[in-house]
């Protein structure tokens, strides 16, 4: 074989690498200038036009712009947030899981006790009575255990 020799044209051509590497030398000797990001600079210019900007929002709010008002109360007053009440009703705890259920959901229909309560005491019953499921089936277990049930 032959070797390939060059057009005239490209002799002395170093391809440069399409990205830098370290170990080379540096495309930028003086670094970055300080400040120079955009992201400096739109932060630098909100700090230096927040207060006007406040001051809008505020002055739209108190015109009776709904939105502004919204933003302006959603920042200095927290969400309201759904609160349970105590609730009273006739409930046998003694009673089988079936009688329960019933039981809060009769008082749901006479007005006692709100849906959304109703819905959260009868998950609360469906999870105590997979505990006890559970509990019933571990002391079912450790009893099988105990007794000698080799032939």
């Amino acid at each position: 074989m032959t070797d390939a020799t060059q057009p005239e044209w490209m002799q002395g051509f170093v391809p440069v690498p399409a990205k830098w590497m370290p170990g080379m030398k540096s495309p930028n000797p003086a670094g970055r200038p300080p400040g120079l990001t955009p992201q400096a600079k739109l932060t630098k210019r909100m700090l230096e036009e927040g207060e006007a900007v406040l001051d809008a929002v505020l002055e739209k709010a108190k015109a009776g712009d709904p939105t502004s008002a919204g933003l302006v109360l959603s920042r200095i007053l927290p969400s309201l947030r759904s609160q349970s009440q105590a609730v009273r009703f006739d409930f046998d705890p003694e009673a089988p899981i079936t009688k329960q259920i019933e039981q809060v959901l009769a008082a749901v229909a006479e007005g006692a006790v709100p849906p959304d309560v109703g819905q959260q005491i009868i998950t609360a019953i469906g999870t105590l009575s997979q505990a006890r499921v559970t509990e019933e089936l571990a002391a079912e277990v450790a009893a099988l255990k105990a007794k000698d049930i080799t032939p």
